[in-house]
């Protein structure tokens, strides 16, 4: 994974040119520091009794036969180092504490860490060609489990700018989710999202974009039983973030609902802490 940060960064400059470049062509020099920061995300999630959180937060750990509705609140604190203006990496834990219909609020308790990066492989700047971002992060659980989990969520994404300054444009893009049980007594099949969408950005750096697409799950076995069934259901999720005049987020606020089969809610924020910022 670290081969691949290095590699990712080092490639950056030579996969098309910089929206910084003058006209002459002359690429203004590297950042020298990278921007440094603690992203911190706080989720509140709905799911209905008998459902997986697929479209959502990652795996951490897989739940019981009878699974009932749940209440989550979890908090993941990644450090991020935006290494250019193109690659971006990271890692943190993951806290959460949850009720259901039956039981009160748990302690707030460390469940999983993860790693991942995020790239610009291309830049429309300016082009025919969209900007292709690609994103991945490993997690794992921390408690140790028979039915503990490993999580890879790979997610491409295609932004079509509809004008210079890339205030206005069109995004598409798919999500691909793996879980890899620890134990031979469970298996869960990938999810799969795919979606449309769009962006608006006004001049005070406000950000509004739209995400509309289906996502289509193989199910999960336990045993002999297939508690959790497959299904292939639509999914919607609207952003509004505050950036700066360097398109650095200052503030973040999403709200997704997925059918899993029955309606899941999740409302997520993001306030990033900068130690340095460029």
């Amino acid at each position: 994974m670290l081969l691949l940060f290095g590699s990712l960064s080092l490639a950056g400059p030579a996969l098309g040119k910089d929206s910084s470049d003058d006209e002459d062509g002359a690429a203004k020099p590297p950042r020298a520091v990278p921007n440094i920061y603690l992203d911190l995300q706080t989720y509140y999630t709905t799911l209905p009794s008998g459902a997986l959180g697929i479209g959502f937060r990652n795996f951490t750990a897989l739940p019981a036969l009878s699974s009932p509705a749940s209440q989550t609140v979890s908090v993941n604190a990644p450090i991020t180092l935006d290494l250019n203006d193109r690659v971006s990496v990271y890692g943190g834990v993951s806290s959460s504490t949850t009720r259901t219909d039956a039981t009160s609020w748990t302690w707030l308790t460390a469940d999983s860490w993860n790693i991942g990066f995020q790239a610009d492989v291309i830049q429309q700047n300016g082009g025919s060609i969209p900007t292709v971002t690609l994103q991945s992060t490993l997690s794992r659980s921390i408690a140790s489990s028979v039915l503990a989990t490993t999580t890879l969520t790979s997610i491409v994404d295609f932004d079509y700018a509809l004008d210079p300054d890339e205030t206005r444009g069109l995004l598409a893009g798919v999500r691909y989710v793996s879980v890899a049980v620890d134990s031979d007594l469970a298996r869960i099949k990938p999810s799969i999202i795919g979606y449309l969408g769009g962006y608006y950005q006004w001049p005070s750096n406000w950000k509004l974009s739209g995400r509309f697409g289906v996502q289509s799950f193989g199910g999960a076995q336990i045993l002999a039983l297939t508690p959790f069934q497959p299904f292939t259901q639509p999914i919607a999720r609207f952003d509004l973030e505050r950036l700066d005049d360097d398109d650095n987020r200052l503030f973040g606020l999403t709200a997704e609902i997925s059918w899993v089969p029955k309606p899941a809610y999740q409302l997520t924020l993001r306030t990033p802490l900068y130690a340095v910022k460029n």
